[in-house]
C-alpha cells in the first residue's frame, strides 16, 4: 500500500479511537446519568446524525473542491471545538449541543478520508475502503475497551480522553496530510450520453443506499436500545464495551481471511452485500433470544462477519459508479446514508420498546433486513453493461 494510504488508515484509527470512548455509551449516560427517557435519548442522537449527514454532505462537497487536506483540518477543528466544551460542560441541555457541533465536524471528516484512500491507490479496488474499515474497528476495539473501564470509575474522563485523541490526530492531519496529492478531474458536461450515465449511476447508488440506510436502522440499535436493555438485566458497562472489542478484534484478524474467501469465490459486490444482509438476519434473531451476556457475544459475534461483507462493499461500489471529480459527493452520500440510519435508529429503536417491548422491535428490524435484500437486489438493473459503469467485476 502506498505510504499516503498508511497515514489515512493511522488518522481513521486515532479518530475512532476518540469517538468510541464515548458513543458505545451515549443512550446509557443520557438515559442512567442525565435522568432522560430512551426516546428523548434517540431525539439527541437523532440531532447529533442529522448534523452528521449535513456534515458528510458538505465534506464530500468541499472535497471535490478545495481537497481532502483543508477539508479535514476543518472536521477536526470543529469536532475538537466542541469537545473541549463537552469536556467542561456534560449536563443538559449543554451535552446535546456540544454533541450536535460534534457530529457536524466528524462528518465533514469521513467522505474526505474514503475519497482519497480510493485516489491515492486506485489499482487497489476495495482493498484500500478495506484497509480504512479495519482501521476503523481498531479505534471500535481500543477506544471502546477504554472507554468502558474509563466509564466504571468516571464519565469525566470520557469527554477528556476523546479530546486527547481528537488533538493527536490533528497533529497527524496537518504533518500527514499535507503532501498528499489527489487529482479531481474537470467536469465533462459536453455529451448527452456521459450526463445520462452519471444520472443512471446516481440513482443506482441512492437504491442501494436506501438499503444501507435500513440496514444502520438496525444496526444502530446496538449502540441504543440494545445497550440500555443489557443494564436493565444487569449485564456490565465493562461486559458491553467488551462486545465491542470483540467486534473490532474479529474484524482485524479476520478481515484477511475473508478476503481470501471472496476473492476464492469470485463474488461480486452486490453478492456480497447479499450475504452480509442474510447473516444480519441471522445476528438479530439470535440477540432476540438473548438474556444473558454469552447471547449476546453470540450475537455480536454473528453480526460482525455480516458486517464485514456489507460495510466495506458500499463505498466501493460508490467510488466505482463516481464520475471524475465528483468521488467526494458519493462518498459524501454513503457516509451521510449510514448516519441516516443512526439517526432513525435511536428513534425508531426508542418508540418501538417504549410503547410496545424489545420483541416487538427485533420483528421490525428483520423486516427492515428484508426490505434491503430487496433494494440490492435491483438497484443496478437499469446500469448499462459497460465497463466504466458496471461494478460487478471489481
Amino acid at each position: 500500500m502506498p505510504r499516503a494510504l498508511w497515514l489515512l488508515i493511522i488518522g481513521m484509527a486515532v479518530n475512532v479511537i476518540g469517538s468510541s470512548f464515548l458513543w458505545p455509551l451515549n443512550t446509557i449516560y443520557i438515559h442512567d446519568s442525565l435522568g432522560k427517557s430512551l426516546s428523548i435519548a434517540g431525539i439527541v442522537l437523532m440531532l447529533n446524525s442529522g448534523a452528521n449527514v449535513i456534515g458528510n454532505l458538505y465534506g464530500g462537497h468541499l472535497f471535490d473542491k478545495i481537497g481532502g487536506y483543508k477539508s479535514i483540518l476543518l472536521g477536526i477543528v470543529i469536532s475538537l471545538f466542541a469537545l473541549i466544551g463537552l469536556s467542561i460542560w456534560h449536563s443538559w441541555p449543554e451535552y446535546v449541543v456540544f454533541l450536535t457541533i460534534t457530529g457536524f465536524g466528524t462528518g465533514i471528516i469521513f467522505p474526505s478520508m474514503y475519497a482519497m484512500a480510493g485516489s491515492v491507490w486506485q489499482e487497489g479496488g476495495r482493498k484500500s475502503f478495506n484497509a480504512l474499515y479495519v482501521a476503523q474497528n481498531v479505534g471500535v476495539a481500543i477506544g471502546a475497551s477504554l472507554g468502558g473501564m474509563v466509564a466504571d470509575y468516571s464519565f469525566q474522563l470520557i469527554f477528556l480522553a476523546n479530546t486527547l485523541m481528537y488533538v493527536i490526530f490533528l497533529l497527524i492531519a496537518v504533518f500527514g496530510y499535507k503532501g498528499i496529492t489527489v487529482q479531481t478531474a474537470k467536469h465533462e458536461h459536453k455529451e448527452i450520453e456521459m450526463k445520462m450515465v452519471s444520472r443512471m449511476n446516481l440513482q443506482a447508488l441512492l437504491i442501494l443506499c436506501l438499503g444501507y440506510l435500513l440496514c444502520w436502522v438496525a444496526y444502530s440499535q446496538w449502540t441504543t436500545t440494545i445497550a440500555s436493555y443489557t443494564q436493565e438485566i444487569h449485564i456490565t458497562l465493562t461486559q458491553y464495551s467488551l462486545l465491542w472489542t470483540v467486534n473490532g478484534a474479529l474484524i482485524v484478524l479476520g478481515q484477511p481471511l475473508l478476503n481470501g474467501i471472496l476473492k476464492q469465490l469470485n463474488s461480486s459486490l452486490k453478492v456480497q452485500v447479499l450475504i452480509g444482509i442474510g447473516i444480519f438476519i441471522i445476528s438479530f434473531i439470535a440477540a432476540g433470544k438473548a438474556s444473558v451476556f454469552t447471547g449476546f457475544l453470540v450475537a455480536m459475534i454473528i453480526l460482525t462477519v455480516g458486517e464485514m461483507f456489507v460495510w466495506p462493499a458500499i463505498p466501493t461500489v460508490a467510488f466505482a459508479l463516481a464520475p471524475k471529480g465528483r468521488e467526494g459527493f458519493y462518498q459524501g452520500i454513503v457516509n451521510s446514508t449510514a448516519t441516516g440510519g443512526r439517526m432513525i435508529g435511536p428513534v425508531l429503536g426508542g418508540i418501538l420498546v417504549d410503547h410496545y417491548n424489545m420483541s416487538a422491535l427485533f420483528t421490525v428490524l428483520i423486516c427492515l433486513f428484508i426490505t434491503a435484500i430487496g433494494t440490492t437486489l435491483v438497484y443496478d438493473r437499469r446500469l448499462k453493461l459497460r465497463e466504466n459503469v458496471t461494478v460487478e467485476t471489481i
